[in-house]
Parts: C-alpha cells; sequence; structure tokens
C-alpha cells in the first residue's frame, strides 16, 4: 500500500463513525478540481506511511475510533488493498472506501466478500460533461456505468456524489446525471473550494443559490440529495 497520508481523526469522512482516514497515492483520472494533485500527478514512489505505522496507529486507537476511510488518489489503484483491509478488520474497525468507479471488478470482490461497509463513488458530472471533468479526451464510460450500477444494487451502503465547479457544470449536466442515477440512494453535491494546488485553472466555485438549485433538480431523480461544504 502506498500510503502518502493520514488524518487521524475525522467526523465528516465516514458517515456515523468516528474515523480516520488514510490517503493513497496515484489516480489513473486527472480532474482539473481535485484538491490532492500531488498524489495523483506525481505521487511518491516509496509510502510515506509503512502499513504497519498504520496498523500500530489503529491498535492504539480502539475504543476511541470504530472507522477508517480509504481515500486517494484512487485507493482501488493499489494492488494490496484486500490484503490491508482485511488486516484492518480484523482489528475490529469498519471500512469506508472512496473510488472513482473505474475498477468495478476490485469493487464488486470487496463488496461481495464483506470487506467494505461503506462506499462514497465519484460521479463526476454527466455522461456527456465526463471527459473534460475527468481530464481525458474521448473518455470510454463502461467502468465506470458498470460501478454505478452494481452500488445501486444495494449490496453496500453507499453515496454518490459530484463535486461540481464553475466553468465545467452546468445545470443541464446535473438534468442528465439525475436521469442516469435515477433510484440511487442518496446523492451529494459537492461544493469546489479552490486547495491552490489543482490540476486545472479558471475553476470557481457556485454561489449557494446555484448549489440549492443543483440539488432540487437531482432530488427529482435521487430524493435523497444533499448539498455538502456550501
Amino acid at each position: 500500500m502506498n500510503i502518502q497520508g493520514l488524518q487521524k481523526l475525522t467526523l465528516l469522512d465516514f458517515p456515523g463513525r468516528m474515523a480516520c482516514t488514510v490517503f493513497t497515492g496515484g489516480c489513473n483520472l486527472r480532474c482539473p478540481f481535485c484538491h490532492n494533485s500531488p498524489l495523483v500527478i506525481n505521487p511518491p514512489k516509496e509510502p510515506e506511511y509503512p502499513v504497519e505505522e498504520i496498523l500500530e496507529f489503529l491498535k492504539k486507537r480502539k475504543g476511541i475510533l470504530d472507522g477508517i476511510a480509504i481515500t486517494g488518489g484512487e485507493p482501488l489503484m493499489q494492488p494490496d488493498i484486500k490484503e490491508f483491509i482485511i488486516k484492518v478488520r480484523e482489528l475490529g474497525y469498519a471500512v469506508k472506501l472512496d473510488t472513482n468507479g473505474t475498477f468495478p471488478a476490485k469493487l464488486k470482490k470487496l463488496v461481495n466478500e464483506g470487506l467494505v461497509d461503506y462506499v462514497a463513488m465519484d460521479v463526476k458530472s454527466s455522461k456527456t460533461g465526463y471527459p473534460q471533468c475527468v481530464g481525458i479526451g474521448g473518455y470510454d464510460l463502461s467502468k465506470v456505468e458498470e460501478s454505478v450500477e452494481f452500488l445501486k444494487e444495494g449490496k453496500v451502503d453507499y453515496e454518490f456524489r459530484t463535486t461540481v465547479a464553475d466553468g465545467l457544470h452546468t445545470l443541464e449536466d446535473i438534468e442528465e446525471m439525475g436521469k442516469w442515477l435515477q433510484g440511487s440512494k442518496r446523492h451529494f453535491i459537492q461544493a469546489f473550494k479552490d486547495s491552490g494546488d489543482l490540476i486545472g485553472f479558471g475553476l470557481e466555485p457556485f454561489s449557494k443559490d446555484v448549489l440549492n438549485s443543483m440539488c432540487e433538480i437531482m432530488k427529482k431523480y435521487v430524493p435523497d440529495c444533499q448539498v455538502r461544504g456550501a
């Protein structure tokens, strides 16, 4: 596991859990609004945190923390993520996985083997807007679509989430995305924030009014939709 970051406490990243968050290095997308660009563009080859150090931290926090969120980058790029999750679960922790949905076979395997308790999948935009939002022209959506349909089956608790930025997303994108995600359990419209270390340029946050309008559009298709981070 190439673990490049550790947030020792989060009350937000894992719904209903007091958790920590680990950040893995490397991603196969180049989203212009990504706020973890150092983990995406040029991740260090050597892990900042050895697995044993993370496991030792979790041992010491038993009884205080009850969950771990694994994010990135894209965690499912890690060849030994299953082995890491098994060790975490052996310590009694619930596991939340963040993913961009581009590795449906790995996602299905972890879920079907009961190794994750919650999945947060980023749905970047409408199908039309996807190439621009992932920074890859002519992007093939088939694997993302497969992950969406799998999660909609409800075999694991999950959420879809979309970070929206002025310059990338429109109300029409939200309408199209809503039709795609119709029948999903929950969806979050996430406010874009400029971390100062983005992959793209010229992006701005939407006003709270626009975010709320996007949420109302999505609610026609996914009634449990909320704005996050506004």
